[in-house]
């Protein structure tokens, strides 16, 4: 089977990130597996609208009109719930593309190809989804990938910083945190993170910054 179901592609800035600020093709795959309280993209799972395409006509979109930037982000939803993503970031790396994968870290990583740059979600109490995380991902991600925790209060920051400490998250990856919109102020978070002293790396969502897509 080569058809994915997308509920969008569009071309922006990548907001968040080991590759923040690069202009990148999004492919947002539809549905998913998890059902956070503070979920920033509803439309891509349940009754909403998308599409069925094949992977071919989207590597031709892609070669069409964007072949001069090789930075593609596959996301959802939960693109990992859709078996031929595989082949989709396979496709992507022969064309010798930079392929990040955003992934809630609810399935295992084990057949994402290790060129692909890996951004994990770790879901925090807030989410009422914390429950689903599987830490054995964390021996799939190295220096080039991430662990991103969404926090919404204090007890969402002290269950990320015990997370970070019992699994030496800092020592083999790349450890983000952002606040969750529009519940924290990012001022809050900034504190926080300023007083543990750790290498931790806070983050806020450019394209909303910038009030792009």
């Amino acid at each position: 089977m080569s058809k994915l179901k997308i509920s969008e592609i569009f071309f922006s800035l990548q907001g968040e990130g080991p590759l923040i600020g690069y202009p990148t093709l999004f492919i947002r795959l539809f549905g998913c597996n998890l059902n956070c309280s503070w979920c920033d993209t509803p439309y891509a799972k349940g009754n909403n609208p998308h599409k069925e395409v094949e992977i071919s006509e989207i590597l031709s979109f892609w070669e069409k009109n964007f072949n001069s930037l090789p930075f593609i982000t596959i996301t959802g939803g939960e693109p990992l719930i859709q078996n031929p993503v595989y082949n989709l970031m396979n496709a992507f790396l022969e064309k010798n593309c930079i392929v990040v994968l955003e992934t809630n870290g609810s399935i295992s990583l084990n057949r994402v190809p290790k060129e692909v740059i890996k951004v994990m979600d770790v879901k925090t109490p807030s989410s009422n989804m914390d429950r689903h995380n599987l830490y054995e991902n964390f021996k799939f991600l190295g220096k080039k990938d991430a662990v991103k925790f969404v926090i919404k209060d204090e007890k969402d920051f002290e269950f990320s910083l015990d997370i970070i400490d019992k699994f030496f998250l800092t020592y083999y990856t790349q450890v983000f945190l952002s606040p969750a919109h529009p519940f924290l102020d990012p001022k809050n978070l900034a504190e926080w993170i300023l007083k543990t002293k750790k290498p931790l790396r806070f983050q806020i969502q450019l394209h909303k910054v910038v009030g792009i897509k």
